[in-house]
């Protein structure tokens, strides 16, 4: 067992959480999207307050590595990083798309492949797929969602699963047969299957070079200029 406080910064919304072994203590998630920078103190401040644990007891720091949101997820980074520093605790890395898929797997128990969408610019997610068995079957990629999106996995026969904040821009491109539609999204719930056998078997991420995955390069725009 192992009291982690959990941080999940890779999509709109900011989660964070605290859990003890398996079992949630605690959990807020801030109550409009892209309020990272602001909510993300107030809501570890809330889980401590409910959880009744201070931050020098935690044992570990948790945190969603990507892909995901360029902004977010370094403020997600910057935040475990300053708390494991200055409180010498480790830090795990879960990576996120794994942690979304094993959740959707919890949540439907279908013997299919699960494909995990989190939403990217336009048409555009980050996915990868995995098995039943939560074991990954394609890295991680970013793709072009149209009518011809997993049509090899469903034309072999296969069920899939998307979850995720992504997943609903499938919805009409994609047939009907073979497609099964996940409520599961990013939340710190998720990441505490992951994150601790990963602590418990000492995988620690190295805290002064540590870089969230962020399979892509940000969408970096230059301004116009003032006339």
């Amino acid at each position: 067992m192992a009291l982690l406080l959990l941080i999940e910064t890779a999509t709109d919304t900011c989660s964070i959480g605290i859990s003890d072994g398996l079992q949630m203590l605690a959990l807020h998630n801030a109550p409009e999207p892209y309020q990272h920078a602001s909510q993300i103190t107030l809501l570890i401040g809330r889980c401590l307050e409910d959880s009744g644990f201070t931050l020098p007891e935690i044992e570990g720091v948790a945190l969603s590595s990507g892909p995901g949101s360029y902004t977010s997820l370094r403020v997600g980074t910057a935040t475990a990083k300053g708390i494991c520093y200055s409180l010498d605790k480790p830090l795990v890395v879960v990576d996120t798309l794994q942690s979304l898929a094993l959740a959707s797997l919890r949540q439907e128990r279908e013997d299919a492949l699960y494909f995990p969408l989190i939403d990217a610019r336009r048409m555009e997610a980050y996915t990868a797929g995995f098995d039943a068995a939560n074991e990954r079957i394609t890295e991680a990629e970013a793709i072009i969602i149209n009518e011809f999106s997993f049509s090899e996995y469903l034309q072999a026969g296969h069920t899939v699963v998307l979850s995720g904040n992504g997943a609903a821009k499938c919805a009409g491109l994609l047939p009907d047969k073979g497609v099964i539609y996940s409520e599961t999204v990013c939340s710190a719930a998720h990441l505490a299957p992951l994150a601790l056998p990963a602590f418990e078997g000492g995988r620690f991420a190295d805290i002064a070079y540590y870089s969230p995955f962020y399979l892509k390069p940000p969408n970096i725009t230059t301004p116009k200029k003032l006339l």
